[in-house]
């Protein structure tokens, strides 16, 4: 393949990293507000910092790309 890549359009301070969180590793209280889930998505920076819990990858993606981030998976 031999299709150029220059850059995402927002710069790289505009990415943000999408991973799977197991529900059974959340603390009890944000446990308690999850209901008929095992797994969530955890929308971080990319200083680490978290911005967001949601119930699924897509609108984990949805949301990132809503507040002008380019959303990337971390496995």
């Amino acid at each position: 393949m031999n299709t150029p890549f220059h850059g995402l359009p927002q710069g790289t301070d505009r990415i943000v990293y999408v991973r799977p969180i197991a529900v059974a590793d959340l603390p009890d209280e944000v446990r308690e507000q999850i209901v008929g889930l095992e797994t969530i998505y955890s929308v971080h920076g990319a200083d680490g910092r978290q911005l967001a819990l949601v119930a699924d990858r897509n609108l984990a993606f949805h949301l990132a790309r809503e507040h002008d981030f380019a959303p990337m998976s971390v496995h």
